[in-house]
């Protein structure tokens, strides 16, 4: 059964690439199940059209590029289903919160949200986060769009300024990410991801600090690769301390005592200086986390200009992979009651493996296709995929690739399993 609906999937790619390419007008044609192409890719909209989305509707353009098979997954909020493997992980995450950080009344110091809507604007996605308008992160063929205006959030750090200025300093948001990507084990055009921001001002940062009093949150300076042109380097050195014990005190929670860690220097628009973690399991390096101190004006953008704060983020399929041994990330999508009672633990904490659910070997075939003369990107064709073949599809490779010296047609060789 798996054997036969993987060579419809192929025989459908086929016939679409080819009208496509004949016709050079995109995805405009059908295929030969009479489904119009324009229901796996958007070309022309017509006006009046509508994209109808967790009660609201928002008016199409030339930017909406929804799948069907995207917006099936919105709402399922895997995050939120009790004792699926992403939940246990948010759950760990939020234990540890709650037990380490505690305010003065005894209530923890961190609040969390859960259950913020997918659904952003392009300000709240780029603007607000300061990626500047030419930033490639903003591309059509990265992200999901309802309209120009509104998209479905590409990071969960979307909602940073709008806590914030909200008057929130302590804070973790989990929620379904969204992005146009490869195919393959490590990657799903939907994931999980859990963020963390928290503010400090200067009585609460330089706190047991000797001769704290003196020292300052603000000057200004010039920026360096080690601070921001409005941080002091003594500000700057104690949030980046706080910061890294935070999340190493969070990994030793979650992997165990003995963890080898090590931070790589990186970059983000919303934070500097930014690093990323790296733990050493069984032998392997891995990339677990990003974060950074947070950009001064973005915090004073939210009304925050007396405090300085840290962020981070981290991905839930990424760790839940790891501890669980999880193989393939389509998996955490399985309704299949062999893979989720698997995860009904008594304990959050409880150690688990997990159990392989077939033996069967990967099916792979090699599909050859021509290309549309004009607007196309390679997740056009991994978004083709994921609609028709749905998660039967493992990988998809590039082999080979063709363009006549004439450029009368180009063509690709696809490997998929």
């Amino acid at each position: 059964m798996v054997c036969s609906a993987l060579r419809r999937v192929i025989h459908v790619h086929i016939c679409l690439a080819r009208k496509a390419s004949h016709a050079r007008r995109g995805y405009q044609h059908q295929a030969r199940d009479s489904r119009p192409a324009a229901s796996v890719l958007p070309a022309q909209v017509a006006p009046g059209s509508v994209v109808e989305l967790l009660g609201k509707s928002y008016p199409q353009d030339d930017h909406t590029n929804l799948t069907q098979k995207v917006l099936s997954k919105v709402g399922r909020n895997l995050h939120n289903q009790q004792h699926h493997p992403l939940w246990l992980i948010k759950e760990r995450v939020k234990e540890h919160f709650y037990r380490q950080y505690v305010g003065r009344s005894g209530t923890p110091l961190f609040s969390v949200y859960d259950h913020l809507s997918p659904v952003v604007t392009t300000w709240q996605n780029f603007d607000s986060l300061l990626i500047p308008a030419d930033h490639p992160s903003r591309k059509k063929g990265d992200n999901y769009y309802l309209n120009q205006t509104h998209m479905l959030r590409a990071h969960t750090s979307a909602h940073q300024w709008d806590l914030l200025h909200a008057g929130l300093n302590a804070f973790l948001v989990v929620g379904d990410v969204y992005r146009r990507d490869q195919i393959d084990s490590q990657h799903y055009p939907v994931f999980h991801q859990l963020e963390g921001v928290r503010l400090f001002s200067k009585h609460e940062l330089f706190a047991g600090i000797q001769d704290g009093e003196s020292l300052q949150l603000f000057e200004q300076s010039s920026r360096s690769g080690h601070k921001q042109e409005t941080h002091t380097m003594e500000a700057t050195k104690l949030m980046e301390f706080d910061l890294k014990q935070t999340l190493t005190r969070l990994v030793t929670h979650l992997f165990g005592d003995g963890l080898e860690i090590r931070w790589v220097d990186c970059y983000f628009p919303f934070t500097h200086p930014s690093f990323e973690m790296e733990i050493n399991f069984h032998g392997e390096w891995l990339e677990v986390l990003g974060c950074g101190v947070m950009e001064q004006q973005l915090v004073n953008s939210a009304g925050a200009q007396d405090q300085i704060g840290w962020a981070f983020g981290l991905g839930l399929e990424r760790l839940a992979m790891i501890l669980y041994d999880i193989p393939d990330i389509r998996l955490f999508w399985s309704e299949d009651e062999r893979f989720l009672k698997q995860f009904c633990v008594s304990d959050i904490n409880q150690k688990v493996k997990f159990q392989p659910l077939s033996r069967y070997p990967a099916l792979i075939n090699d599909i050859s296709f021509w290309l549309p003369s004009e607007n196309y990107a390679e997740n056009d064709f991994y978004d083709l995929v994921r609609t028709i073949g749905g998660d039967l599809v493992e990988k998809v490779d590039l082999i080979d690739k063709f363009e006549h010296p004439k450029r009368i047609f180009s063509g690709r060789l696809k490997h998929l399993t």
